[in-house]
């Protein structure tokens, strides 16, 4: 199991304990709400609500060839799910690279960010920019007038 799911099957587990303890006491409305919290909980820090990642290379590839940003990002950080959910649907026109999947995307960060792996690091026209405003990167979306 990557250590992207660590978390996530954690809160889950976690929740099922709970919910189960509760159920058997006698609560089962509670139980039942618990368990929905927790279930909601692993979703907002798992894979499944960011984008495909692609590889540092593949993403640097594509970004020049369209120019779109490249996000540097890994689960369970709460900077960026806050970007990903700020963005909507104008995330999934940015290139996403998981830095825990992709050694050359951590040393990427790594050299942007003076050795620390911080993530959101977005990659615009080749100049990185560590924990942007979510507005300011859909501006880089936007077509210059």
């Amino acid at each position: 199991m990557t250590r992207a799911w660590i978390l996530p099957v954690l809160l889950v587990l976690c929740g099922s304990v709970l919910s189960t303890r509760l159920f058997f006491k006698g609560s089962p409305g509670t139980a039942a709400a618990l368990l929905l919290l927790f279930a909601l909980f692993a979703c907002l820090n798992s894979p499944l609500i960011f984008p495909r990642s692609i590889s540092a290379l593949e993403a640097q590839r594509r970004s020049a060839a369209d120019g779109r940003p490249i996000v540097f990002w890994r689960p369970g950080c709460t900077y960026c799910l806050r970007l990903r959910i700020r963005l909507g649907r104008s995330a999934r026109r940015l290139h996403w690279v998981d830095i825990w999947r992709d050694p050359a995307g951590a040393a990427a960060v790594r050299e942007a960010n003076d050795g620390n792996e911080t993530v959101p690091t977005v990659v615009v026209a080749g100049r990185p920019h560590t924990n942007p405003d979510p507005a300011w990167v859909r501006e880089q979306l936007s077509p210059p007038a």
